[in-house]
């Protein structure tokens, strides 16, 4: 039995894994708990409560929405801070394996299953490429995976802070007003949740959070807040098309995240696939890059997993 955990800036998804495969998924809101050990024990113990074996857990992995580069991990978009031996030890684990967010869910990417995915557009995807990943949620997360062989190696970086470069005159407004109010503007500044309500406030004038413009889109009831859910999503097309080129992900481009799944029509019509292409000479080239979103539910889970199994393999 092993645990597994995918932590974003606002949830924590758990579960259990054993011979049967990955069982029990659980999310839990990390404002709820002080610490991570409290979240991770909290977890356990409804477990136990269903009736689960969680005492014969000794191997943990947790993809984590953060750097994970030594000890101590402090999250850029939760108060949550560790430091990963001593949680091991607090946890009584042999193994804890902590690793970017971004990096697992890219592992996940070439063992997804037809279903576990949506076509963007055109493009095909060439076998044994780099693949690579984008996605809005709380924050701004960019990875990829690189063949290497038999395997797949991960990419952890945070591509989702490399500065925000706009393509149309609206997006120089919204780059200059986010510039006297922040200085340095990053992509995630824009694609994120609270770059949805920034998007919002500088172009209607309006302020309103990122749940309430999503929802006013959907149902069409607010022009203003349609008009920030398409400048949002061709942001994103220009940004993933940055990422696709600097890989060269002719293996494919994904979209995962909290945000995209979530609209529906409006992204799958919007500028997207336009913007992801808008690269002057290296149009063609773009043209033939595949993008798809991730629809998936818990695709991270698939890849913390075989992270940590690889993991497991070089201790022994």
């Amino acid at each position: 039995m092993k645990l597994l955990a995918d932590i974003g800036g606002t949830n924590a998804r758990f579960a259990l894994e054993s011979d049967a495969g990955v069982i029990d998924v659980e999310v839990l809101a990390c404002a709820d708990y002080p610490t991570l050990d409290e979240a991770m024990r909290a977890y356990l113990g409804q477990a136990a409560g269903r009736g689960l074996a969680v005492e014969r857990v000794r191997h943990a992995a947790l993809a984590i929405a953060n750097p994970v580069e030594e000890d101590r991990v402090s999250m850029t978009n939760h108060h949550w801070s560790f430091s990963i031996e001593e949680l091991r030890r607090r946890q009584g684990l042999e193994t804890l394996l902590v690793v970017n967010d971004f990096a697992a869910l890219a592992m996940s990417l070439p063992h997804l299953a037809a279903e576990g995915r949506e076509r963007i557009g055109g493009g095909i995807e060439l076998q044994n490429r780099p693949i690579g990943l984008i996605g809005p949620g709380t924050g701004l997360g960019v990875s990829g995976v690189i063949p290497a062989g038999e395997r797949w190696i991960a990419l952890a970086g945070e591509g989702g802070h490399v500065s925000f470069a706009p393509s149309t005159k609206e997006e120089v407004a919204i780059l200059e007003a986010l510039w006297a109010e922040y200085g340095h503007v990053s992509a995630e500044r824009l694609l994120s949740g609270m770059g949805l309500e920034l998007i919002h406030r500088v172009s209607s004038g309006r302020r309103l959070d990122a749940a309430g413009i999503t929802r006013a889109a959907i149902d069409g009831s607010c022009a203003d807040c349609v008009k920030t859910v398409g400048i949002f999503c061709a942001v994103l097309g220009s940004v993933a098309g940055n990422v696709a080129l600097t890989l060269g992900a002719t293996g494919g481009m994904y979209i995962g995240g909290g945000i995209v799944p979530r609209l529906g029509k409006l992204f799958t019509e919007s500028a997207f696939r336009a913007r992801f292409e808008d690269k002057g000479r290296l149009g063609p080239y773009l043209a033939r890059i595949p993008t798809y979103l991730i629809t998936e539910q818990y695709p991270a889970l698939r890849g913390v997993s075989a992270m940590l199994s690889d993991h497991i393999a070089t201790l022994q």
